[in-house]
């Protein structure tokens, strides 16, 4: 089970598609179930408006939890519709299933395991700046695709829902990517009680973001720190890793190697080099 909320200022901007703010409610909590190597099932879901909207935005709305819920193969079963002050609000309560004792938890990581995440890392980051500026992608020298790839993923993230069979199989630890991937690694070594490190030049972007960066490389740090990635973050014990990977690429799921984790504490991100790179944040603060 797992609860997470989008509100509109935060989450999403007021004129978002409605069809893109509902997939964006159900993708974020499908998300943590996955990386708890589980299948998704059902889900409540509690609605708040300032006033009703029209039917139309419903309609729009409802077809893009529909859409949704196809993709990710889970239904909805209750949930509720309130009128408040303030921001719209969409709380969502996920249920999900394991075999019994497979649950993958943050608690599970050793030294010598390998460091892994599914799919490209900064896309939602960099496609929020230019849902906030479309003209960046000028700046960027983006094309009229590239920069709609960016916003798109931000729009409608892309939890690798194929994974959670392979996370169970072969993680001893993982969490989603949500809030950025040094943040969350941090959280994710703080409760296995062990260290991380990371070099910057294996974690995997898209072509479009490695594009961003040939050209603006002061931006880098925005990858691991930018959040809302909603893909997965593993640790692999080190004799199982390339099992791992050679199944994961049967299933058509890219994964990639960024680091290990280490029996000291803390988390290091370096260039190719050993140099430790210093980040001025780690990633998304909520307070």
């Amino acid at each position: 089970v797992s609860t997470d909320a989008v509100r509109e200022g935060v989450h999403f901007f007021f004129d978002d598609a409605p069809a893109d703010i509902a997939s964006k409610a159900l993708a974020v909590n499908v998300s943590d179930i996955v990386a708890k190597g589980a299948r998704p099932l059902s889900y409540v879901m509690a609605l708040s408006f300032r006033e009703l909207p029209d039917q139309g935005w419903l309609t729009d709305f409802a077809a893009g939890l529909k859409e949704a819920q196809e993709k990710f193969g889970l239904h909805l079963a209750g949930g509720d519709l309130d009128r408040a002050p303030g921001p719209l609000s969409i709380v969502i309560t996920i249920f999900g299933e394991v075999p019994t004792g497979t649950m993958v938890t943050r608690a599970g990581a050793q030294a010598g395991d390998g460091l892994f995440v599914s799919g490209v890392l900064g896309q939602s980051a960099f496609g929020l700046r230019l849902r906030r500026d479309r003209d960046l992608a000028g700046v960027w020298g983006l094309c009229r695709d590239d920069a709609q790839e960016l916003v798109q993923r931000y729009l409608r993230p892309d939890p690798p829902h194929a994974l959670a069979p392979l996370i169970r199989t072969y993680a001893r630890a993982a969490m989603d990517l949500s809030d950025g991937l040094i943040k969350d690694l941090g959280r994710l070594c703080a409760t296995s009680g062990v260290g991380a490190v990371v070099t910057m030049d294996d974690v995997p972007v898209s072509d479009a973001v490695a594009g961003v960066l040939a050209r603006k490389p002061h931006m880098r740090d925005l990858v691991v720190t930018g959040g809302d990635d909603y893909q997965v973050l593993l640790a692999v014990p080190a004799d199982r890793e390339t099992d791992f990977t050679e199944a994961a690429a049967a299933q058509g799921s890219h994964v990639s190697r960024i680091g290990r984790i280490t029996a000291d504490v803390g988390v290091r991100l370096t260039d190719s080099d050993g140099r430790q790179i210093v980040l001025s944040k780690t990633g998304w603060d909520h307070f």
